[in-house]
């Protein structure tokens, strides 16, 4: 931290507590007593517990989670700042996102911590224009004509690009860095499905992008304004124009301006070429209607954060429990390997076993692995939680995950079984899996109620996709030591610390 942020905390410090004293604090939730809940104190709460935990923060929720017997408990953050109901527990998660969905919003305080990345975007508003952008995104996931182009962009990104680049890898025996590659295809194929533009960021030598760039930098600025132990500070250093927040405005202001550029290029396009095939989805949205670039340009932005951050990071982790588990690589491959060559979308579909093993990996490390809502007005939760308006209540898929009386005592370990049923249960009579789902208040991965994923879909197809074009190859080998864990940051999505190295070996079959 420098001497000018410095100055500007003890300041902000100083204003808080004139505030606090001059003002009376109430408590704002209450919950069934934790033994093993952080400790609160007068003026800040458990700020000195968040602090402590601050490089490990989903962990230590997760923690608290567990240790509950109602699987939610209450912290007190610093100051003034609103009280946190954390909580794993499924009713209260129906409650909040889907019972009383109209008392729970995204609060005026994340969307400020927000606003300068996702703007007015589909994940960072409420109310009618939420509905606006719902509906519109809605009829656009649902064309079949966009399925196409999906299948079409991702084929193409996988033949062309990432299997020779593997291939390549595999031959001179190197190394790479697969979650940099997977953030690599995913970025491509989310810009030519939104844009209808390639970035090429996947190209042997794996070349910087300045757009990819600037899009990891807003993303965890921004993250780190929502999850600060000090609220306050990062309005002053934004005041200031400094530190963080003046390299926030820099990349904000230079992702914008390439979104818009390609915007305006697109409007030219379409323009010449009136009878041009609106596949993707920026085109679609022009030809129907909808030119004001802002709205565009926050909707665009929203699905490239959806799109690439989510998958690659869902398959990261997968990459990594399969190659700590090789029994289920084994079911996996042999599923993969009834299938044609190039599968088609039915063939992918029915892919059951794999799917299961993306739920199951998806079980344990959520791409997003925790999300909030704030309060409008008083309320109480089924577990009797009781919250008061302003009240942030969050939910927490990454401990969800790991509650025993979820998934049962073998939480930890990884098993596609658990999503599936054979025929011995009566499910078929041809032998095989049949997939059973969980609801998705138990298994929130992709929300639930009115605001369930859209792309949940075409996530699992491209998904599927990508695992069928790598096995079927390569057997991915992990350059770490026996026993290595691989640790989980969370910035607005999961990744693993320090990227994750292997090697490719071609299979001989």
């Amino acid at each position: 931290m420098s001497m000018t942020e410095l100055v500007a905390s003890i300041a902000i410090l100083l204003v808080s507590i004139f505030i606090y004293v001059t003002k009376s604090s109430k408590s704002r939730a209450s919950s069934i007593p934790n033994p093993k809940a952080p400790k609160s104190y007068p003026l800040i709460g458990s700020s000195v517990a968040i602090f402590a935990n601050r490089n490990r923060r989903i962990q230590w929720i997760s923690d608290l989670i567990q240790s509950s017997p109602s699987a939610t408990v209450v912290i007190h953050r610093f100051f003034l700042d609103d009280s946190h109901v954390l909580t794993g527990n499924p009713a209260n998660v129906q409650h909040v996102l889907k019972t009383q969905f109209q008392n729970y919003e995204k609060g005026s305080k994340s969307r400020r911590a927000l606003f300068d990345f996702l703007g007015n975007g589909i994940f960072n508003i409420n109310g009618d224009s939420w509905k606006f952008q719902r509906q519109l995104s809605s009829h656009e996931f649902n064309t079949k004509s966009l399925r196409k182009f999906v299948e079409t962009v991702v084929d193409t990104e996988l033949s062309q690009r990432l299997i020779p680049i593997l291939s390549a890898a595999a031959a001179s025996n190197a190394v790479l860095d697969l979650q940099d590659v997977l953030q690599r295809f995913a970025f491509d194929n989310i810009c030519q499905i939104s844009f209808g533009y390639d970035p090429a960021y996947l190209l042997p030598g794996l070349p910087e992008a300045e757009f990819a760039k600037t899009f990891d930098e807003a993303t965890e600025i921004s993250s780190g304004r929502f999850n600060s132990v000090f609220p306050y500070l990062w309005k002053i250093k934004k005041f200031l124009n400094i530190g963080s927040e003046k390299r926030l405005k820099e990349a904000s202001s230079r992702l914008r301006q390439f979104a818009k550029n390609i915007i305006k290029e697109k409007k030219q396009e379409l323009s010449k070429n009136s009878s041009l095939e609106s596949v993707d989805l920026l085109s679609r949205f022009l030809s129907s209607g909808h030119s004001d670039e802002d709205f565009v340009t926050d909707i665009v932005i929203s699905f490239i954060l959806a799109g690439r951050d989510t998958t690659s990071a869902a398959l990261t982790w997968y990459f990594w429990l399969l190659s700590q588990n090789q029994e289920v690589e084994k079911e996996v491959l042999r599923e993969i390997k009834e299938k044609s060559e190039s599968p088609v979308y039915e063939e992918v579909k029915d892919m059951v076993y794999t799917h299961a093993s993306l739920c199951e990996s998806m079980r344990l490390y959520p791409p997003v692995p925790i999300d909030s809502k704030v309060a409008k007005h008083d309320d109480v939760l089924p577990d009797g939680t009781v919250v008061k308006k302003g009240a942030r209540v969050c939910y927490h898929p990454y401990a969800m995950g790991r509650l025993e009386v979820l998934w049962g005592s073998d939480w930890e370990k990884f098993r596609p079984e658990r999503w599936l049923e054979s025929a011995t249960d009566g499910a078929n009579k041809n032998g095989k899996w049949s997939f059973v789902g969980r609801d998705p208040y138990t298994y929130p991965v992709f929300q639930a109620g009115p605001r369930i994923c859209l792309g949940k879909d075409m996530a699992f197809l491209q998904m599927k996709r990508v695992v069928a074009g790598i096995l079927r190859r390569f057997k991915v080998v992990p350059v770490a030591e026996d026993g290595f864990e691989p640790v989980l940051v969370a910035y607005l999505t999961s990744k693993m610390k320090d990227g994750f190295p292997v090697r490719f070996e071609e299979r001989s079959d």
